[in-house]
């Protein structure tokens, strides 16, 4: 098997190291990719797809070289083209061929009003898929887990008060039935792509990376978005923006989240490189868990 430089600068995304990896764990980890991909299994529950969006716009790799030759994507609802109940019997099929082995990723909240009725994700053989189900079942047998987006992660906003669907993060359904197996969440809505890519890419070349109290991956939730915002300089002067649109003042008054919310937005920046949040508008704290609810009004002043 021959990996070419140009194979290694697409997944470094141009540079020596890709996410803090040598050269040769990353020319190691697409060696084992091509040889053996890991299979994913892909599910989706109380949502809006934003976290499947996202990752499509990945660019370092981009998502093709994600799909097609560094993991195995065994199960998709939104990408694949089978459907209905052939389909299930394809994620229950690989779920059975790589027992223990695969690796579960769970994007959307978890239903569980009405015995997870709330929220059906599919039929097999005549009988209702709830999304709780799907999570429990699944969820025992993988290798490990990714709740990706706020939503799986820590209920996000379908999770949001009143939440009469009675939604819980994949988290909180682990804790209630004595699931065991190895969770990593990754916040946002949605999460950047870099997020999603670089956790597989650490989990293919180190083995689950180091997370913080909400089990989020330090590489990407360890530094303070304020410390690192662009206007802190003016915040440290007492200058407040009055209004939308002022370049030269701290948006803390107007009612961004920036000092309660640790991710690196600041330093990925989103859609491929062209701006984020606070560039012309603020942090609304979507990363973290106590997002929507702990963080609302977003638009008035929470913190500061």
């Amino acid at each position: 098997m021959t990996v070419t430089r140009r194979d290694f600068l697409k997944v470094c995304g141009g540079t020596a190291t890709f996410l803090g990896f040598s050269k040769l764990q990353v020319l190691e980890a697409l060696a084992q990719a091509k040889e053996g991909k890991p299979a994913v299994l892909w599910i989706q529950g109380a949502g809006c797809t934003g976290c499947s969006v996202s990752l499509l716009n990945a660019v370092d790799p981009d998502i093709a070289k994600v799909l097609l030759e560094i993991i195995s994507l065994k199960f998709h609802p939104t990408v694949m083209a089978a459907a209905g109940e052939m389909a299930m019997a394809k994620l229950y099929d690989a779920a059975k061929t790589y027992d223990g082995k695969y690796f579960l990723v769970v994007e959307g909240g978890v239903p569980t009003g009405a015995n997870g009725h709330y929220c059906m994700v599919g039929e097999y053989k005549g009988k209702d898929v709830t999304m709780l189900d799907l999570t429990k079942r699944l969820g025992h047998r993988a290798a490990g887990v990714l709740a990706v987006g706020a939503c799986a992660a820590f209920g996000g906003i379908p999770a949001a008060k009143p939440n009469p669907t009675g939604v819980k993060s994949v988290q909180q359904i682990f804790k209630d039935n004595g699931i065991k197996t190895p969770l990593i969440n990754i916040g946002g809505c949605p999460p950047h792509p870099t997020w999603m890519v670089g956790t597989i890419a650490h989990i293919l070349t180190k083995g689950l990376p180091e997370v913080d109290g909400y089990k989020r991956p330090k590489l990407f939730f360890n530094n303070n978005i304020h410390d690192n915002c662009p206007y802190l300089k003016h915040y440290d002067a007492q200058k407040f923006a009055k209004t939308w649109g002022e370049k030269d003042a701290c948006r803390v008054k107007l009612g961004c989240k920036g000092p309660d919310t640790n991710a690196d937005c600041y330093k990925k920046i989103w859609n491929n490189g062209v701006n984020w949040c606070v560039d012309n508008a603020i942090c609304i704290g979507c990363v973290e868990p106590t997002f929507p609810d702990g963080v609302s009004p977003l638009y008035e002043q929470t913190t500061g």
